[in-house]
C-alpha cells in the first residue's frame, strides 16, 4: 500500500511556494531599486556628482589662468552649463554678479561650490588628481614669442632624431609656455652613447625666460635675506626642463634639502611661491567664487503617482504568474523521474529494477546512483551466495575426511595408529585455520578488529617472519631472503604484521617452483613504509589480478589443496593492512613471478633506539 504525502510536504507544493516567495522578492528588489536610482539621478541633476564639479572648476580655473579679467566668461559659462545640465553661476568674493547661466534674477544658491584661484588651486589636473599651488597654465611672462618658439622646436626636433638613431622612441610635449620638451616613453634619463644627445641647448633658457626669471629672482630676494639665504647677486632661479614645474625655482630648494636642510629648503619654497604669485598676478583673472546646482538644497523625495502604482502592480502580477506557471512545468518534469524512483525502490529485493535516466540533472544522476545501487546489491548477492557455497565446500572436505576414517576405525576395518591419527589431527587443523580465517574476516568487517600497536623495526619483522617460514622453504628447496631498509619503522601490531606478511610468504612459497627466490623487502618512501614479498615463481594471469584479493579466490578452479590454499589468506591481508591505514597491491606476468606491495604509514624510532 502506498503512503499519501500531505500536500504541504509535496515537492511540487514546496517548489511553487518557493517560486512565488522568490517572484515577490524580486519584485520588491526591483521597486526598490528603481525609486532609489531615480532618488540618486535627482540628487546628480541637483548638483551633488563631485566628478562633474571638478571638471568645471577645473574648465573655470583654465579661463582664469590664461585670461586677466573675467570679461569674456559668459560664454564659457553657458556652454559648460549646456554641456552638464547644471546651472552655474561665477561671483566676486562680495558676491557681486560676474556670470550666470540662470535668467536674471534667479537666487544664488547659499553656499559656494568652490573657489575658482588660478594662483592658489587645488583641484587643477589634467588626470583628475588633487594638485595645490599655482595652476600651470598661468605662464604670464614666461610665454614665448613664435620665433624663440621656432628656435627651440628646432632644438627639440634634433634631439628626438638623435635619440632615434640610437634606438630610442621619443616625443615631444609643448608645455603652456610654449616650450617643448623631449622625454622618453618610460620616463628614464638616455644612458650610454644616447647620452650624447644631451647638448643643453634645449634647457639653456631663451632670453624671454632669463628676463621673466630674472624679475623674479628680484621678486624672491627680500624674502630670502630675510630667510637668511641671501643669493649673493647669482640667479639661482632656474627652470626645470622636464615640464612639470618650469619655473618653480626647485634647483634652489633641492640644493638646501641635500644639504639636510629641510627648515630652509621650505623658506626658500615660501619665498618662491610667494614671488611667483606676485609676479603671475597680473596676468590671471581676479579671485572668484563658483556656485554649482539650485537654489532648494533640500533632500529629494521620490513618490509614485497613482499611474505608476498601478503599472508596478500590473508588472508584479504578470511576474508572479509567469514564474508559477514555468515553476509547475519545472515541477513536473522533476516530480516525474523520482516517481519512478520511488516505485522501482518498492520492489522486490530479488527483482533488481533498474529505472530509465531520461535527464542529465540531479534527477538523472540520482537515477543513475539508483542503477548502480542495484548493480552492486545483484553482486553482493551473487558473491554472497558464491561465499555460502566456497565456505560449504571448504568445511566439506576435512569433514568428509574425518567422518570417513572415523566410521571405518569403528567398523575395526583399520586400525587407528599413529600415521592415522596424524591425517585425522592434520585434517582438524585445516578445519581450525578456516575457522580462524573467516572470524578475522568477520572481524573486520564489523570493524572490532582489535590491534595492539606499538614500535615496530621493518628489518625485525621480516627476519622473524623469514626465520618461521625456513623450514617450509627449504623443503620446497627455495631460497628465502630478506633486504630491509634500517630506517623504517612502524607503528604496528607485530602479530597482525606477521599474519599478513606470512600469508604472503605462504602464497610465494606454494606457487615457487625449486631453485627459486623468494624475497622479503622493507623501504622508507617519504612518510610510507613499503613492505613487498617478491618470488619467481609462475606469475599472475592479468585477467587473475582483479580477484586476488576476492574472498575464497583461487586461480586454480579445481581448488586443489595441492595447488592453492582456502582463498581467505589474500583477503586477511588486505584487511589486516586496511586497519593498519595503508593498502595492498598485487602485480606480475605470466612466467614473470609476482610482487606483493604493502603500504603503511611510518612511525619514528623510539628513543631508546640506536
Amino acid at each position: 500500500m502506498k503512503r499519501r504525502i500531505a500536500l504541504r510536504k509535496r515537492l511540487l507544493v514546496r517548489l511553487l511556494s518557493v517560486s512565488a516567495l522568490i517572484a515577490v522578492c524580486s519584485v520588491a528588489a526591483t521597486a526598490w531599486l528603481a525609486v532609489t536610482t531615480t532618488t540618486s539621478a535627482l540628487k546628480e541633476e541637483q548638483g551633488q556628482d563631485l566628478a562633474a564639479d571638478n571638471s568645471i572648476l577645473a574648465r573655470l580655473s583654465g579661463y582664469a589662468a590664461t585670461h586677466s579679467d573675467w570679461t569674456d566668461v559668459r560664454r564659457t559659462v553657458r556652454q559648460l552649463a549646456a554641456e552638464t545640465g547644471r546651472r552655474i553661476a561665477l561671483t566676486t568674493p562680495d558676491r557681486t554678479l560676474v556670470a550666470d547661466s540662470a535668467p536674471r534674477g534667479t537666487p544664488l544658491p547659499p553656499r559656494p561650490a568652490a573657489t575658482v584661484d588660478p594662483l592658489r588651486t587645488d583641484t587643477y589636473s589634467e588626470t583628475g588628481a588633487q594638485l595645490s599651488g599655482i595652476d600651470p597654465r598661468v605662464v604670464g611672462p614666461y610665454r614665448l614669442p613664435a620665433e624663440e618658439r621656432a628656435k627651440l622646436d628646432a632644438l627639440a626636433t634634433r634631439r628626438k632624431q638623435c635619440y632615434e638613431r640610437y634606438g630610442l622612441q621619443a616625443t615631444v610635449v609643448r608645455t603652456a609656455s610654449g616650450r617643448p620638451v623631449v622625454t622618453l616613453p618610460d620616463g628614464t634619463d638616455p644612458a650610454g652613447d644616447a647620452a650624447v644627445c644631451e647638448d643643453g641647448l634645449l634647457n639653456t633658457p631663451t632670453p624671454t625666460e632669463r628676463k621673466a626669471l630674472a624679475d623674479l629672482t628680484d621678486l624672491a630676494r627680500p624674502c630670502l635675506k630675510q630667510a637668511g639665504l641671501d643669493l649673493g647677486g647669482q640667479l639661482f632661479l632656474t627652470f626645470d626642463p622636464s615640464g612639470k614645474d618650469p619655473f618653480g625655482g626647485g634647483y634652489l630648494i633641492a640644493k638646501y634639502a641635500k644639504a639636510g636642510k629641510a627648515a630652509t629648503a621650505r623658506a626658500a619654497q615660501h619665498c618662491l611661491l610667494s614671488a611667483r604669485r606676485t609676479q603671475l598676478e597680473p596676468y590671471a583673472a581676479p579671485v572668484a567664487e563658483l556656485f554649482l546646482g539650485i537654489g532648494d538644497q533640500n533632500p529629494s523625495r521620490f513618490d509614485m503617482s497613482p499611474a505608476n502604482k498601478a503599472k508596478v502592480i500590473s508588472a508584479a502580477g504578470l511576474v508572479l504568474a509567469v514564474t508559477v506557471a514555468v515553476t509547475a512545468a519545472v515541477a513536473v518534469r522533476l516530480v516525474r523521474p523520482l516517481r519512478a524512483l520511488t516505485e522501482a525502490a518498492q520492489q522486490p529485493p530479488e527483482l533488481h529494477v533498474r529505472v530509465p535516466v531520461t535527464t542529465r540533472d540531479e534527477t538523472g544522476i540520482l537515477a543513475e546512483a539508483f542503477n548502480d545501487l542495484t548493480e552492486r546489491r545483484a553482486r553482493l548477492e551473487a558473491q554472497r551466495r558464491a561465499m555460502v557455497s566456497d565456505i560449504a565446500h571448504e568445511l566439506r572436505s576435512p569433514l568428509t575426511n574425518i567422518r570417513g576414517w572415523l566410521e571405518v576405525v569403528r567398523d575395526g576395518v583399520v586400525e587407528p595408529d599413529a600415521l592415522l591419527l596424524d591425517s585425522l589431527h592434520e585434517e582438524a587443523l585445516v578445519l581450525q585455520r578456516i575457522i580462524d580465517d573467516l572470524q578475522d574476516l568477520a572481524a573486520a568487517d564489523a570493524g572490532t578488529l582489535r590491534l595492539h600497536r606499538e614500535p615496530l623495526h621493518a628489518a625485525d619483522l621480516l627476519d622473524q617472519v623469514s626465520a618461521a617460514h625456513r623450514v617450509a622453504a627449504d623443503a620446497a628447496g627455495v631460497t628465502l631472503c630478506t633486504e630491509a631498509d634500517d630506517s623504517a619503522w612502524l607503528d604496528a601490531d607485530p602479530v597482525r604484521m606477521r599474519q599478513a606478511l606470512g600469508n604472503l610468504v605462504s602464497n610465494a612459497l606454494r606457487h615457487t617452483p625449486a631453485d627459486g627466490t623468494v624475497t622479503l623487502a622493507a623501504r622508507r618512501e617519504d612518510a610510507d613504509v613499503v613492505l613487498t614479498v617478491t618470488d619467481t615463481g609462475t606469475g599472475i594471469a592479468p585477467e587473475d589480478l582483479p580477484h586476488l584479493f576476492d574472498r575464497f579466490w583461487r586461480a586454480e578452479k579445481s581448488r586443489s589443496r595441492r595447488t592453492g590454499g582456502s582463498g581467505l589468506g589474500l583477503p586477511i591481508v588486505r584487511h589486516l593492512v586496511a586497519a593498519h591505514g595503508g593498502t595492498a597491491d598485487a602485480a606480475g606476468e605470466p612466467g614473470a613471478g609476482a610482487v606483493f606491495t604493502l603500504r603503511l604509514p611510518g612511525a619514528a624510532p623510539p628513543a631508546d633506539h640506536t
